[in-house]
């Protein structure tokens, strides 16, 4: 397995943890106190937010020639690490 598999293997993985996750949250928010419940769902909206940037730096590396690979995986490791 090259290096850019074992990332987009290691990426779909953490992506479906978080999707299942923010289905938890939301599961949970719906029982909150309303004023606890709205700064809930603005959470929610974050990691939803950052679920889709994700998912479109995943789609790119799964359509990256080698040439661009070492530049969208630096871009990966930013948006891991935030």
């Amino acid at each position: 397995m090259s290096i850019r598999d074992a990332y987009k293997k290691k990426a779909e993985a953490e992506l479906d943890l978080a999707q299942a996750r923010l289905a938890e949250f939301k599961a949970k928010g719906k029982t909150m106190a309303e004023e606890v419940h709205v700064r809930y769902v603005d959470q929610i909206g974050n990691l939803e937010r950052g679920i889709d940037s994700a998912k479109v730096k995943l789609k790119e590396v799964g359509e990256a020639g080698e040439d661009t690979w070492d530049h969208l995986k630096e871009g990966w490791r930013t948006l891991c690490v935030h």
